[in-house]
């Protein structure tokens, strides 16, 4: 079997600087056999040098349309939407299975390449946990922007920018500056048991807010959910589907409420099944609130690739959790990789 060809893709979306291998992970699949190609970045987290020591082929920034046929590209983030057909077999997220409109677009782009898409966010162990995931990081980045974006509501100023740091304690000392002489809000947690709600959890004990933590028991019910109302914060930590429940519905903003800013880190505001359908589109870098209601206030904080608020940290997390699975593009018939594909033939088809 001739050995796979990792192509490594420089990250072409802005504020983006992640990336899914370190050098280390690098010279690991180098050892097993891989070729491996990292192209180069003058924004990537981790430095272009960095890659070069380890031997493997340095490309230009952003030549992955060019890459040998067999190579198999890997990135993070979207790739540009300039509608040109989709060749290769593409390791990313997609964000392209749960009705989304890009995705679709996306799909289409694949289906008129010949290419396929294996999807990061739905790369499964046997019990259907994914292999690898930001949700930490995503959560802990998610509930730091909640709290800068409260801060700034209740001093009755703007939002700032949201910009990245060199680690979680500078992002904290930040935050407990910004909140300094304020009366501590208190949080709700939806997913509090998974990785995203265990990371806003811990970002907010590091402030001292209080967190009430649920998960599926205390949402199987259905709903309404007035207890969400009822605190100053509420941080959406899960992944929806079919299944799920309406969390804040449109009217509850005319309601009585302590509720003063969703963090909906899940931030899915262009699926069929958004819990939080009180805004309708992901925040950004530059403009990191949405006011959905003015008296009393209501923002909605949604940005779609946190953990680059902390780059370095949540690359080498997550690297480290996907190198198996990386590893295992050697094996064709490895199970992770299968499923990944039948997945991408199964919604392909429904063009």
């Amino acid at each position: 079997m001739t050995a796979p060809h990792l192509w490594v893709r420089a990250e072409q979306r802005n504020n983006e600087t992640r990336v899914g291998i370190t050098p280390k992970g690098v010279s690991t699949l180098m050892e097993q056999g891989f070729r491996v190609t990292v192209e180069a970045s003058d924004t990537r987290v981790i430095a272009t040098d960095a890659y070069k020591a380890t031997g493997c082929a340095i490309a230009p920034q952003n030549s992955w349309p060019d890459a040998p046929a067999d190579a198999i590209i890997f990135g993070l983030k979207e790739l540009p939407e300039d509608g040109t057909p989709l060749v290769h077999r593409h390791i990313m997220f997609g964000h392209a299975y749960k009705g989304q409109s890009a995705g679709r677009t996306l799909l289409g782009r694949f289906k008129a390449g010949g290419g396929t898409l294996l999807d990061l966010e739905y790369l499964t162990e046997d019990s259907g946990r994914r292999v690898a995931a930001f949700g930490y990081w995503a959560g802990f980045a998610g509930a730091a922007v909640a709290v800068k974006c409260w801060a700034a509501q209740t001093r009755n100023k703007a939002v700032a920018a949201i910009t990245p740091y060199p680690d979680a304690d500078a992002l904290t000392r930040d935050l407990a500056a910004q909140i300094d002489g304020l009366e501590v809000p208190d949080a709700l947690v939806i997913g509090a048991l998974g990785r995203v709600g265990s990371g806003a959890a811990d970002l907010c004990a590091r402030l001292g807010i209080k967190v009430t933590g649920w998960d599926m028991k205390e949402t199987a019910h259905g709903g309404p959910f007035p207890e969400i109302l009822q605190h100053v914060l509420f941080f959406n930590c899960i992944l929806a589907g079919p299944q799920t429940p309406v969390f804040v519905p449109q009217s509850a903003l005319d309601r009585p409420r302590a509720l003063r800013v969703i963090g909906d880190i899940a931030c899915d505001p262009d699926s069929d099944f958004n819990p939080v359908p009180v805004y309708d589109r992901a925040t950004t870098w530059a403009e990191p609130a949405l006011r959905v209601h003015n008296t009393p206030p209501l923002d909605v904080t949604a940005i779609d690739n946190l953990p680059s608020m902390l780059p370095l940290e949540s690359s080498e997390d997550y690297a480290a959790q996907l190198l198996p699975t990386l590893s295992a593009l050697a094996d064709h018939d490895a199970p992770v990789w299968q499923r990944a594909r039948t997945l991408f033939v199964t919604h392909s088809a429904k063009l």
